[in-house]
């Protein structure tokens, strides 16, 4: 009996992917923190964005349209800003500044527009610049996925620039499951690239696809909402929501399929299987995953000295679980998981600012900053 016992076992560990295997990695609770958690942003609802401008001052979009100025404590409403389609999870969404910001002004913002064909809303990309009269100025639209649809999900978005200066930006598959991100001539589901000035790169991986969306970068992604360079490699990674689990963690690979709804390590929400398949030829598996899912909300690398215990670890957020997520790397191998600023309430965004200090975003609160202990 035990012999039958074990082969049944060594057959079931043999059948699974090794992935699968290697990913059960315990989460630690906090033992002790090396930080105290400051809130420096009070009164917000949902903060989606934060970037900080050359003086100090941090730029944040509120999903509901606005686009505040807060600097030595005081908040500013930045007008002009274009109108947002505020349904589900679409409203005002990422912001991030030209790397090369402090010579030519561009601000790159996504948002829901209702701009385009058909009723409700899709995610666009803009560029502007911002007048000292705080508003909005020079705006110019970059991208704008479509058709539009009154579905209230999966909006994405985030933007990330990378060490040549192309824009990455990403775009949820908008609902539609079995209809947009496997497929390259539709927009959703899928991370994009362009040349900061909107126009397409000749590179781009579909660009001599007939009829293929020729921005597009990566296709069968779900609703990525975090997005980060590393700040060793260059290279971009992503988090993505996943169903009733199977959140990923992936390293953007051009041309690359990631493979939803196709393989997943998730099921419905109702608990039913929407695919037996957890890989497949051609398609790339995450770096990491979580079952259950943690509902991943923003992304960043730890850098610099302030936290030196943390230094080119990963920064995640949980909107599920009310609390920041520290993956510990060896290269590209996640090989650690902690808990840190547990019980802060559901984390929207979570950002490295140029001052070296994390800060976190959380809905129906403010925004908090880490402040290493000495």
């Amino acid at each position: 009996m035990k012999i039958l016992i074990l082969l049944a076992l060594a057959i079931t560990l043999a059948a699974c992917p090794a992935s699968q295997k290697d990913n059960d990695i315990a989460l630690k609770p906090v033992e002790s923190r090396p930080y105290s958690i400051v809130k420096v942003v009070d009164n917000l609802s949902n903060p989606w964005g934060m970037t900080w401008l050359p003086d100090g001052a941090m730029l944040i979009t509120e999903k509901s349209g606005e686009l505040i100025h807060f600097k030595d404590g005081k908040k500013t409403s930045i007008t002009n800003v274009p109108e947002v389609y505020n349904r589900g999870q679409g409203g005002l969404l990422d912001i991030k500044l030209h790397p090369n910001y402090i010579n030519n002004g561009w601000i790159y913002i996504t948002h829901a527009s209702t701009l385009g064909e058909g009723d409700g809303g899709n995610t666009r990309l803009i560029r502007c610049k911002l007048s000292s009269e705080m508003s909005l100025t020079t705006i110019e639209q970059l991208y704008k996925a479509e058709p539009n649809t009154t579905k209230g999900q999966h909006f994405g978005s985030r933007i990330e620039f990378d060490n040549d200066g192309y824009i990455y930006f990403s775009i949820g598959e908008r609902g539609e499951r079995d209809l947009n991100p496997q497929d390259i001539t539709r927009d959703g589901g899928k991370i994009y690239r362009l040349h900061d000035d909107g126009r397409i790169p000749e590179d781009n991986p579909f660009v001599n696809e007939p009829n293929a969306k020729q921005a597009i970068y990566t296709f069968g992604n779900r609703n990525p909402q975090g997005m980060v360079k590393h700040p060793l490699t260059g290279k971009i990674w992503i988090h993505e929501h996943g169903p009733k689990g199977g959140d990923e963690v992936n390293i953007l690979k051009e041309g690359g399929n990631y493979g939803w709804p196709l393989i997943s390590y998730g099921v419905n929400y109702s608990g039913t299987k929407f695919t037996n398949k957890t890989e497949m030829d051609g398609m790339e598996q995450p770096v990491y995953y979580w079952v259950p899912s943690i509902a991943p909300c923003g992304m960043t690398f730890v850098s610099g000295d302030k936290y030196p215990d943390w230094k080119n670890n990963l920064l995640v957020g949980s909107l599920k679980f009310n609390y920041v997520e520290l993956l510990e790397l060896d290269g590209e191998k996640i090989i650690n998981r902690n808990k840190i600023a547990e019980d802060i309430g559901r984390v929207r965004n979570v950002k490295q600012a140029p001052d070296g200090y994390i800060y976190i975003a959380v809905e129906g609160d403010g925004i908090y900053k880490l402040v290493p202990q000495k």
